[in-house]
């Protein structure tokens, strides 16, 4: 089957991370049929000079350049507007693809034309990919992932496959703070469309100590608040399990960045 690639870019990247990310995604067993790179507002000149590099290299990478950086969620709309595929495989611009990430991802998707989106692990690593830190797992069957997603997010988003006219049937990415694609999968789910992750890593995923501050605080905690009832309403979960896992996540949220950290490498993760 034929499928498109979907990456969202924005000026804080660094240069030599998306050359990584890209060299992963044109390297691949299975080789995309297009890759449409969103340009969420102007860029530096480092990106874009990896990027006019890149449009020598890859005749398949088309370039979309929004005026201003409007988020992820938007970008990724407006760049799903491009894709000429029913198939589409997303990536991020840091992050580095298993050489048969596509393959497997393309295949299995072709072999069951009732899943509507697909993951599988990451591999979570720093500086270098043999310097790895975690592996995030997801589980697997439909059923699983209504039970987990209802509380954690069930699906891997970089490492995602998702067919476009089922996700623009629930309206694509809508606006939620830190949890846009959380929100995709929920709705999905919601409307009775069938999810799948593959038992088996598919991505290398840059973190950093950084990363742990930027999912703490209480915004952060508030708006996890939020998102819970969120899942209530769309009726996912209860509103008892709303509450009881808008706290047990805030918790975590409002906690010194060391012990947070220490709680996804070590229970969060396996």
């Amino acid at each position: 089957m034929a499928f498109s690639v979907l990456l969202s870019l924005y000026y804080k990247e660094n240069p030599e991370y998306l050359r990584q990310s890209l060299d992963s995604v044109f390297s691949q067993t299975l080789r995309p049929d297009e890759v449409i790179l969103v340009e969420d507002g102007p860029l530096t000149p480092e990106l874009n000079a990896v990027l006019d590099e890149s449009e020598k290299k890859y005749p398949e990478l088309y370039r979309v350049k929004l005026p201003e950086n409007g988020g992820l969620g938007k970008a990724l709309n407006e760049g799903l507007k491009y894709c000429s595929y029913d198939l589409v495989i997303r990536t991020d611009t840091d992050d580095i693809c298993f050489p048969d990430r596509f393959e497997k991802q393309v295949s299995f998707m072709d072999n069951h034309p009732d899943i509507s989106a697909s993951s599988g692990w990451i591999v979570e690593f720093e500086g270098n990919t043999d310097n790895r830190i975690s592996i995030k797992k997801v589980p697997e069957d439909n059923d699983e992932i209504i039970k987990y997603g209802s509380y954690r997010n069930p699906m891997n988003h970089p490492a995602t496959i998702f067919r476009k006219k089922d996700v623009e049937e629930v309206g694509g990415y809508k606006h939620f703070p830190l949890f846009e694609d959380w929100f995709l999968w929920a709705r999905l789910m919601a409307k009775g469309y069938k999810l799948c992750n593959l038992q088996s890593p598919l991505l290398y995923f840059r973190t950093s100590p950084d990363m742990y501050k930027r999912r703490g605080g209480i915004k952060y905690a508030y708006d996890s608040f939020r998102f819970q009832l969120m899942l209530h309403k769309l009726g996912l979960i209860t509103y008892l399990h709303a509450f009881k896992a808008g706290i047990l996540r805030g918790t975590v949220y409002i906690m010194p960045n060391f012990i947070r950290k220490s709680i996804y490498q070590n229970i969060l993760r396996r």
